[in-house]
């Protein structure tokens, strides 16, 4: 490049003297002052509209808050007075039983007749024929010899009635309880002969006293069999449960010189031989 050429062409112009210009360099250097420019003006526009679109959203939202919180005036609506509610019930008048005349009479006491009070002499035998004895003198009306019993709300009392004893219920304790027939040894031996321990049972070494609880009607005859406490393992209640229910009659238990249906709890003990 000539010299005077130099102090008026571009530095750009002086690197690529005899290059390529076309090759791209070149051009993205020569036009990069423009495509900043542009940038940051495209920037600062973009800025801006965001920032105006803000501002007016805001003033948008203002808007439909203010319409929304508007208050308007609140119609009383008048209320009928309360409608007077009924006196309540009056208290129960209780009545007071009558009055019965009464007389004291006292104890006869031998004294001079000048100390003879006129509250101490006994009383005369038309007015006691009236009245009824007590510990003071009392008018009202006249007594006719007759108790009655008194009652707090209707003046009566009648005698409290014997329970009679319900002797088809089953009971609880009885006088004489059910037994097996023909008494321990039988029950022994029908225990020998009817009990099989579960083989469960043995395996796992369950052992204990099984209590089953059942009723025996006034005829003998058993029901509601069931084991109410005892091991639960093994089958050993189930066990107990099957020789009750299997056993028969028994003998019915006896209350008040009769035969009544009553509970019977038999314990059934189950013992392996360890020796």
């Amino acid at each position: 490049m000539d010299a005077n050429k130099i102090l008026q062409s571009d530095v750009l112009d002086i690197i690529f003297e005899k290059r390529n210009k076309a090759y791209g360099a070149y051009d993205l250097r020569k036009t990069y002052n423009k495509r900043l420019t542009v940038s940051i003006i495209t920037m600062i526009s973009l800025l801006a509209f965001l920032f105006g679109g803000y501002l007016l959203a805001g003033n948008f939202g203002k808007n439909n808050r203010a319409k929304i919180v508007q208050v308007k005036d609140v119609e009383l609506i008048n209320i009928p007075p309360n409608k007077e509610l009924p006196p309540p019930p009056l208290p129960p008048v209780t009545v007071d039983p009558p009055k019965i005349e009464t007389i004291k009479l006292t104890p006869p006491k031998i004294v001079p007749d000048n100390e003879v009070k006129k509250e101490d002499m006994p009383p005369e035998n038309k007015d006691i024929e009236t009245a009824k004895i007590g510990n003071y003198n009392q008018k009202g009306e006249a007594f006719d010899g007759t108790e009655s019993p008194v009652d707090i709300g209707k003046g009566v009392v009648s005698a409290p009635k014997k329970e009679e004893e319900d002797h088809d219920k089953p009971f609880i304790k009885v006088e004489n309880e059910s037994t097996y027939p023909g008494g321990t040894e039988a029950w022994s031996r029908y225990l020998n002969k009817t009990l099989h321990y579960p083989d469960e049972a043995m395996n796992i070494e369950a052992q204990g006293t099984v209590i089953v609880q059942f009723i025996v009607d006034k005829e003998g005859n058993i029901s509601d069999v069931q084991a109410v406490s005892g091991p639960d393992a093994g089958g050993l209640r189930e066990e107990a449960v099957r020789v009750i229910k299997k056993s028969g009659k028994w003998t019915p238990a006896i209350q008040n010189g009769r035969e009544v249906k009553s509970y019977k709890k038999q314990p059934i003990v189950f013992k392996l031989n360890t020796e």
